[in-house]
This record gives structure tokens, sequence and C-alpha cells, in this order.
């Protein structure tokens, strides 16, 4: 799961562009309004709630990565990596595991809200409030005790490289169960997602049919909007990412050199992945009653045609 990287060769040193500084900073503005708009939710949201503390889960995520974004930005402006090879380790390894984590975190918020729309029931929570608090300790503990400990040792540990250039390992990729391993990564994620896709698909197509002109003032059809919501962000933010990354291992796999535009594509792809920072902040203004009477009004303009 490395970035777009290779060993210090200057011919394959990554083009520094100013649209991902920019990027970068966006992604670093918006994350951190989602952030804190978002804890004003969760003082009054149901602390026993599971998708209360996959939020929660999904706010920690966002926080630790977007700590690491001014470090990259520093490095995208200076073009000089002055922090240490091992803390650029990390930082290259965390933009990959915030991918993974938001995006497992939103399948458990689907699957949450699947389970409360196919059983009828108003919401699906923890016992009591400590069940909820050792479930994400524990979560949070295999993370450190196995994923930490794992990208430590193996991220970047085959190869020479230059302290003065971050977020260069892609030579890793070239190694064959490393590429195994990522094959099975993209095609469980994009199935994953294609499933998501089609589930809610046939949940709103069917609750079009059965409510008809009565369907917005349905509670529960907001709560499937907001599933596509989440569904959308792995779409545009993930997937395309995920595509891409098939033709990238093919290439790093079977090229010799390094190849100067495919590197960075992927940086670009890669790149994209951090919008997802502005999830927390689309669904606190998603859920405002101006967005609503907007999707109201919207709909009624339709059915008038």
């Amino acid at each position: 799961m490395a970035g777009y990287n290779s060993s210090g060769n200057s011919s394959c040193d990554p083009i520094f562009t100013p649209h991902l500084a920019r990027l970068y900073f966006v992604v670093l503005i918006g994350g951190l309004a989602g952030v804190i708009s978002i804890l004003f939710l969760l003082v009054k949201m149901n602390s026993r709630s599971v998708t209360t503390m996959a939020v929660i889960n999904l706010v920690v995520v966002h926080g630790v990565f977007l700590l690491t974004v001014p470090f990259r930005l520093t490095y995208l402006i200076k073009k000089t990596w002055t922090f240490g090879l091992p803390f650029c380790k990390f930082v290259s390894a965390m933009l990959h595991i915030h991918m993974y984590l938001t995006f497992l975190f939103y399948v458990v918020i689907l699957v949450i809200r699947y389970l409360i729309f196919f059983k009828r029931k108003d919401k699906v929570e923890f016992y009591r409030k400590l069940h909820a608090i050792a479930a994400s300790t524990a979560m949070w503990l295999s993370v450190i005790v196995i994923v930490v400990p794992l990208v430590v040792s193996q991220y970047g540990s085959h190869g020479d490289y230059n302290e003065q250039h971050c977020f260069k390992f892609h030579t890793e990729l070239a190694r064959e169960y490393v590429q195994v391993i990522n094959y099975m990564i993209v095609a469980a994620v994009i199935m994953t997602a294609v499933f998501l896709l089609v589930f809610q698909a046939f949940i709103i197509v069917s609750m079009v049919r059965k409510l008809r002109h009565s369907l917005l003032s349905h509670q529960e059809f907001w709560a499937q909007l907001k599933n596509l919501f989440f569904i959308g962000i792995i779409l545009i933010c993930f997937l395309p990412y995920q595509f891409f990354r098939i033709y990238y291992l093919y290439v790093v796999a079977h090229s010799k050199d390094c190849n100067h535009n495919i590197a960075f594509y992927n940086e670009i792809f890669l790149s994209i992945t951090a919008i997802s920072c502005y999830d927390l902040l689309i669904f606190v203004l998603g859920g405002s009653h101006w967005f609503k009477q907007k999707i109201i009004d919207l709909w009624n303009c339709l059915l008038c045609r």
C-alpha cells in the first residue's frame, strides 16, 4: 500500500505542482471544520448507539490523518523532506491507513442502518456505554498492535531511500506477495462498494414505489439518503484510486525503469482519497432543515412537470 515512490534516483523525483498543495490545504481546512462541527452534534447523540460509536471513531481517524497533512504541505512547498525517513514512512502510510479505515467505518455505518431498516428498529445500540467504549478500544488496540508494527517493519524497508525525498516507495510493490495482497485489497473494496450501491438502490427504489408522493414525509427516506451520501463518497473518492491501482500495480511489476508519469498520476488519485475528510462537514450541513427543504422543493417541482 505504498504511494507513488521510488529509490533515490533523481530521474524518478516526483513532479510537484501547486495543485497538490492547494488540494491538501483545502482538505486540511474542510477536514478541521468537519471535525469541529460534528463534535457539537455528538454531544447530543446517544453514546450507546453503534452508529454513534462508528462516527466517533471516524472523527478520530480523520483527526489523526489531518495531523499529518501539514507535513505533506511543507514537503510540497519546500520540495525537501526534513523530518527523517521513519516519520516519512508514517506520514506516507497514514494516507492509506486513513482511506481503508474510513472505508471500513462507512461499511459499518451502512450495515447498521440496513439492519435498522429491515428489522424495523429505531436504532441498534450497545447494552451499556462501557460496552461501546470496550468495542472501540479493542478495535484501536488491534490497529496499534497489528497494523502499526506491520507498517513499521515492512513499509519501505527493502530499499535505500534518500531521506530528503519522501513518499517514494513504489519499488516495494514489485515484490510478488505485496502485489497479491494489494490485488486482494483492491478486489475486496471494489466488490464491497458495488454490493452496497446495488443494495442501496434496491432499497430506495422499493421505497419510492411504496410511498410515492408521501415519500419526503417519511424519516426513513431521509436516513436512506444519508446512506447514499456515504456510498457517494466511496464512489467519488475511493473507487477511482482502486481502479487505477490495478493498472499501477501492473506497470510497477513489469517495468524496471521509473515511470515518471504513472507515479505522478498515482499520487493524484491517492490525494483525491483525502477529500473524504469533508464527509463530516457535508453530513452536518446535509442534516440541516434548509437542505431538507431544498430537496422537498426540488421533488415537488419534478412532480409538477
